[in-house]
């Protein structure tokens, strides 16, 4: 087995940011569903985004992982239009072809390769914790990007999931074998969650959550109130593996969760989201920047606690008073015109403008679900959603948005106790004039996931938050 089959060049490989704007659009989405229990096989499940199919917004393909107890989470592509500043490793043949699917509790990799038939992937491989542990140090794998010299996999613990640090582990291209650890100096680096890049600058940043310990039961409340979880970004030597600056957002800003660098490669900015602040229950989405003397960053998004009655709380939340918005995934339009904010904990997704990303705007917001709102969806006005709305992908041309209800098991039991089903949700959006509303029509939900709950998204051809690229 190959990634580097076949000849030319793979079209969904888009040099620029305009090529994927101007590119077909999706047909198919790809998502991970998983059984909170551990009893059933994860799953590979397929969407039907085809507005012009008569089962648009039907699930059309179903395989389970071949183990249990994984607890899928995030996952991605083998290859994408970083293709083309891969020396070593030229396009040709190079396709964006199979998912890799980790799991986050039990440390395997799923590999599924998504030709001859895209509705229904074949599983060609499987990494076994054992392997990732023995060959690069680490466990508890959550992101992966496909890199320079291999796909990167961000992971959250050390071997047999041990408390750090956590890190990156660098996978071949081809066999997808566990290659190696990363970091070369990795300075002060210890939590671990998200890495992201700026190809061009030569620049990796990542991001941070917690070790294995930290985060396997759902939000630990002695550690959050210590502000001991993770508050800080790091950058790197991309080409070194070499740790090069610290930049701390504060402490009392816990959990720096999503990067969204600009997909311009020669900007030199991005976005973080940060789940909570400890002062007043905030979630804050901050900037990244270089200037003369290094990288800065500044908190350029608030958005505060609603109060709710301490009854319609879960017990966790019932000393606050306050729903807090939990900002658990952010997400960038291939533009950079528009950046997405999910805030789990009260089911708002809202838009902002970020044509000037020192200044967001927000132009718009929609809320399915959450923590005592309950919002319906349009197409199911009397059944009210539990979860809210989470992981966020957007179309490459940036007028579709899709959405998931599920966060992460143990954080899904502790803020929704009475169950967050299973729901994905597709919005749409004028890229010219910004603005959100609900697609009626896509609103795939119960049992069409058979009691799975579902979490990340990935489109056929690539998406807003897998792809970076190499010219403007």
């Amino acid at each position: 087995m190959s990634s580097a089959t076949g000849h030319g060049v793979d079209p969904t490989f888009y040099r620029s940011p305009s090529d994927a704007i101007a590119a077909p659009a999706e047909r198919l989405a790809y998502v991970v569903a998983f059984d909170r229990a551990a009893e059933r096989p994860d799953a590979l499940v397929v969407v039907d985004t085809d507005p012009d199919s008569s089962t648009h917004g039907d699930v059309v393909g179903w395989v389970d992982v071949p183990t249990r107890g994984d607890e899928l989470h995030h996952f991605g592509w083998n290859a994408c239009s970083s293709a083309f500043a891969h020396a070593g490793h030229h396009t040709d043949g190079l396709q964006r072809r199979y998912l890799l699917l980790p799991g986050l509790r039990s440390s395997n990799l799923h590999v599924y390769d998504t030709h001859p038939d895209p509705r229904q992937p074949e599983l060609v491989r499987t990494v076994a914790a054992e392997e990732l542990a023995a060959n690069a140090g680490y466990s508890r794998p959550h992101t992966l990007h496909c890199g320079p010299d291999g796909i990167y996999l961000s992971c959250l613990g050390a071997a047999d999931g041990a408390d750090g640090p956590g890190g990156i582990a660098v996978l071949d291209h081809d066999d997808f074998s566990v290659v190696r650890a990363w970091e070369a100096d990795r300075g002060p680096q210890h939590l671990s969650y998200d890495s992201w890049w700026h190809l061009n600058q030569n620049t990796l940043i990542t991001s941070e959550w917690g070790t294995p310990s930290m985060v396997e039961d759902g939000v630990v409340p002695e550690l959050l109130l210590r502000d001991a979880y993770g508050h800080a970004l790091h950058f790197w030597d991309l080409a070194e593996g070499r740790h090069l600056q610290r930049v701390d957002l504060g402490e009392q800003h816990q959990m720096v969760l999503e990067l969204r660098p600009s997909h311009d490669p020669n900007a030199t900015w991005g976005f973080a989201g940060v789940v909570v602040s400890t002062e007043d229950l905030s979630a804050s989405v901050w900037r990244w920047f270089r200037a003369d003397d290094g990288w800065h960053a500044e908190k350029v998004i608030t958005v505060p606690a609603e109060p709710a009655p301490a009854e319609q709380l879960p017990p966790v939340l019932r000393p606050f008073g306050a729903v807090p918005p939990l900002v658990t995934d952010i997400d960038l339009s291939v533009d950079d015109r528009y950046l997405y904010v999910s805030c789990w904990g009260t089911g708002e997704l809202k838009q902002y403008d970020v044509s000037d990303p020192a200044n967001p705007r927000e132009t718009g917001s929609v809320r399915l679900g959450g923590i005592t709102a309950r919002q319906a969806h349009p197409s199911a006005p009397d059944e009210p959603l539990s979860g809210g709305a989470q992981m966020v992908e957007v179309s490459r041309d940036g007028r579709r948005i899709y959405v998931t209800n599920s966060l992460y098991g143990a954080w899904d039991d502790q803020f929704y106790p009475d169950g967050v089903g299973a729901w994905l949700a597709g919005l749409d959006t004028d890229p010219a004039t910004g603005g959100l509303s609900v697609d009626e029509r896509f609103f795939p939900h119960g049992e069409q996931f058979r009691g799975l709950r579902v979490h990340q998204v990935r489109l056929e051809g690539g998406d807003a938050s897998s792809d970076s690229y190499c010219h403007p």
